[in-house]
């Protein structure tokens, strides 16, 4: 089974931003090794929990810091940029690794207005993102009606595989436009949208599954791999800011209200997670079920070890996976 992973960057309490970043290309390197398929970066502005603020920059490290694996982004946050200068971005990438480069495009713009207005897009800006994933890719291709005589060298003429992030009517735009769809939250949400992008692309189809997967010695010890991430998800509910990754025996200790509680119980649900007999046969059902072409794991923790151990494990549970039909 093919197996890529999203690492978000994120900061555990008591670090700092630099030192996350850093620890994002130790952990490429980690990746490259186990075998997984894709290492992707992603972007966030002003939030304290997550370093990853600039996805292109930061793949450019993580590529020149390994050899084999694909680096890309999940992804540029397309309505935050304009798409002559993605595409030069990805074009400076991919001319420095051929063949190694991937181009996930999200249509998210800042989670605060203020962010927002600092960034210069409005939420109003997404409802255009088809006719910017198009000017981009028209960049590519040598072609920009839009704007005639200019070209975004060193990417015309370049081939940088392209992939639309999506949730529900996302999946519309990426079959409008024949482009493998990434798609991740509930099951229950994800497969209408696969159904319909199934049905209605423009060529074939590629789907990739994001969900989050921890495994270890016991499902209790892989249960609380995931309770950092579920509480900061909680925190940033409840208080508008995704804080540092905190210990799990920290958080467990914490006196929660019954807000706080709901929503990190909320946030545990749905996660495969438990042994390896555990996992393998619940990324086996995920991917019958959904038909996934791949998975990308997103999975953090407090503790760097426990999290490689867990993605250590994850590596040889995929290597016995089939891959999909």
């Amino acid at each position: 089974m093919r197996i890529s992973i999203l690492d978000r960057s994120l900061v555990r309490t008591g670090q700092g931003h630099a030192e996350a970043l850093r620890d994002t290309v130790r952990f490429a390197r980690a990746a490259e090794r186990l075998g997984y398929h894709r290492f992707w970066v992603s972007e966030h502005h002003s939030v304290p929990g997550a370093a990853g603020s600039a996805p292109t920059v930061l793949a450019a490290a993580v590529a020149g810091a390994t050899s084999r694996i694909r680096v890309g982004t999940g992804g540029v946050m397309l309505p935050n940029h304009r798409p002559l200068v993605v595409a030069e971005q990805f074009g400076v990438l991919e001319s420095l690794h051929p063949g190694r480069i991937d181009m996930g495009l999200g249509r998210s713009v800042g989670f605060t207005e203020g962010v927002r207005r600092a960034l210069g897009h409005g939420k109003e800006e997404t409802g255009d993102f088809a006719a910017q994933v198009s000017e981009l890719l028209g960049y590519f291709a040598g072609g920009a009606p839009r704007h005639p005589g200019v070209h975004a060298w060193p990417a015309e003429g370049l081939r940088v595989p392209a992939f639309i992030l999506a949730m529900g009517s996302g999946a519309d735009v990426a079959a409008e436009l024949g482009l493998p769809l990434v798609i991740g939250g509930r099951e229950e949400r994800m497969r209408p949208a696969i159904d319909r992008y199934r049905a209605t692309v423009a060529g074939r189809p590629y789907v990739v599954v994001a969900a989050t997967v921890a495994v270890a010695g016991t499902a209790a010890e892989a249960q609380e791999l995931l309770v950092p991430e579920a509480w900061s998800t909680a925190y940033s509910r409840t208080r508008g800011e995704f804080p540092p990754l905190a210990s799990p025996r920290d958080i467990l200790a914490r006196a929660m209200d019954a807000r706080e509680r709901g929503y990190f119980e909320e946030a545990l649900e749905g996660q495969v997670h438990g042994t390896e007999d555990e996992v393998a046969a619940e990324l086996s059902g995920l991917v019958a079920r959904t038909g996934a072409d791949e998975v990308l794991v997103t999975m953090n923790t407090y503790d760097h070890e426990r999290r490689l151990d867990s993605y250590t494990r994850l590596a040889a549970i995929a290597r016995e996976l089939p891959l999909a039909a």
